[in-house]
């Protein structure tokens, strides 16, 4: 298992599949720091156990997420799983998230785009900066617990403009 959970790992387009939910976006977050069961993240985002259940296994299917404990209590056994990273990246041409596609056609959509020039340092604290406010936007995401919301798309692309050598 990934030890700094604030490096990114590299995982396939079937994996990326996997986070297209952010509802399994959402509990992988809540299994970052600290290794938690199916009925302790359904019990943090308010939502149903069964639920939750469905889309841990599918994470831990995936590769996504560690089976890392296994306690018997009371003659049920509890099961800890723990996320592989915070951040996953996936190369290739295919969108990790098809919705993101420029042809989507979708209620509603915001395109933000521009041109700078920065140094190795500046590209990586922007990095930083982009990490940071999308875990802040997650972290409210999980805190909105029966409020009315929609799925959102976000994605952030950082290309250099010089071809490849």
């Amino acid at each position: 298992m990934n030890n700094d959970q604030s490096q990114s790992i590299e995982i396939s387009v079937e994996q990326a599949k996997l986070l297209g939910s952010a509802q399994r976006v959402k509990i992988i977050k809540t299994l970052v720091d600290t290794a938690k069961t199916s009925k302790q993240v359904a019990d943090e985002l308010g939502e149903s156990p069964g639920s939750i259940h469905y889309h841990i296994q599918k994470l831990y299917e995936g590769g996504l997420i560690d089976l890392v404990e296994t306690r018997t209590v009371g003659g049920i056994v509890e099961k800890y799983y723990k996320s592989k990273a915070k951040w996953f990246n996936s190369h290739g041409k295919q969108l990790m998230d098809p919705i993101l596609a420029d042809d989507y056609e979708a209620a509603t959509s915001t395109k933000m785009s521009l041109r700078m020039q920065l140094s190795l340092e500046q590209r990586e604290e922007m990095e930083a900066d982009f990490k940071a406010l999308l875990e802040k936007w997650v972290e409210i995401s999980i805190a909105t617990k029966g409020e009315s919301t929609q799925e959102y798309a976000i994605g952030i692309k950082v290309i250099s403009a010089e071809a490849p050598k």
